[in-house]
């Protein structure tokens, strides 16, 4: 997705980032830049507000569920794993 209007931050970087931004896992000058992104761009503000709401309807519906631990932390693994740039090996969590 694009407007195809030239921006400070390019909308393929703010959608590739948007669960960091939404959860707020990066830093506060990125959190600025997508800000910023999302005042110039409808399409990336709408993508992001549709993530936001599904965001806070899954907490809201499954937020009471205790994760067992051992889940959690194969998650937690597979998440680092992806975010260094390894591949991830195919097995069932």
């Amino acid at each position: 997705m694009s407007c195809e209007e030239p921006h400070e931050t390019d909308c393929s970087e703010v959608l590739d980032h948007l669960y960091e931004f939404l959860d707020r896992e990066m830093p506060d000058s990125d959190c600025t830049k997508f800000e910023v992104h999302f005042e110039e761009c409808s399409p990336c503000l709408e993508k992001y507000g549709l993530e936001q709401a599904v965001k806070q309807l899954v907490k809201r519906c499954c937020g009471h569920d205790d994760v067992p631990t051992d889940l959690r932390a194969k998650v937690m693994g597979r998440i680092d794993v992806i975010r260094s740039g390894s591949s991830v090996p195919e097995e069932r969590l």
